[in-house]
C-alpha cells in the first residue's frame, strides 16, 4: 500500500504562526521601514512606515474568496498591463425584413382554404403572433415575465426571445 499525501495546499510554518511567504512580506515592511528612518524626516519616516505596514501585513494575511492578496494584485496589473487579445468575436448580420408581396400572401390563403381544419389550426398555432379568437385569452402581461431575484422580491421585466 502506498502513502497519500494530504493537506498539499496547507504552507509550512516557518518561525512561529508565520509561513515563509508571510515572514518575507513583514520583514520587507519593517527592513523598508527601517532604511527610511535614516533618510527621511521624522513625520516623513512615520507616514511611510504606517503605509508601509499597512501593505505589508495586507499582503501577508487578506484573502479574498480564498485567493492571496498578491495574486489577486497581479491579477489585476496584468489585466491592466497588457492588451485584450480576443479569439473569436461574432459578426452580427443585419437582417433586412420586409412585407411579403401580394402574390405570397394570396398562395399562403390559397393554402389554407386547401388544409382541414386540424392542419389550418396547426398552421395558425405556429405561425401567428397573437392569440387564436375564442380559443386563447391574451395575457395582460405580454411579453413581460415575472421573475423572483436571490433577495426573494418578485419583479416583472419585458422578456425578449431571440429566436
Amino acid at each position: 500500500q502506498f502513502q497519500i499525501p494530504q493537506f498539499i495546499e496547507t504552507e509550512d510554518k516557518i518561525a512561529g504562526p508565520f509561513t515563509l511567504k508571510q515572514l518575507l512580506y513583514l520583514a520587507g515592511a519593517g527592513v523598508l521601514s527601517f532604511i527610511s528612518y535614516f533618510i527621511f524626516v521624522f513625520w516623513l519616516w512615520g507616514i511611510l512606515t504606517l503605509v508601509s505596514a499597512v501593505i505589508g501585513i495586507s499582503l501577508a494575511f487578506v484573502k479574498y474568496n480564498g485567493q492571496p492578496l498578491v495574486k489577486i494584485a497581479l491579477s489585476a496589473f496584468n489585466f491592466l498591463w497588457k492588451p485584450r487579445f480576443f479569439l473569436w468575436k461574432r459578426e452580427i448580420k443585419g437582417r433586412e425584413y420586409g412585407m411579403p408581396d401580394d402574390a405570397i400572401l394570396s398562395e399562403r390563403e390559397n393554402l389554407k382554404f386547401g388544409m382541414s381544419s386540424i392542419k389550418k389550426l396547426l398552421a395558425d398555432l405556429i405561425t401567428s403572433k397573437g392569440p387564436l379568437p375564442k380559443r386563447e385569452k391574451e395575457s395582460p402581461l405580454t411579453g413581460y415575465s415575472v421573475f423572483r431575484r436571490e433577495t426573494g422580491e418578485k419583479q416583472v421585466a419585458k422578456r425578449i426571445d431571440y429566436r
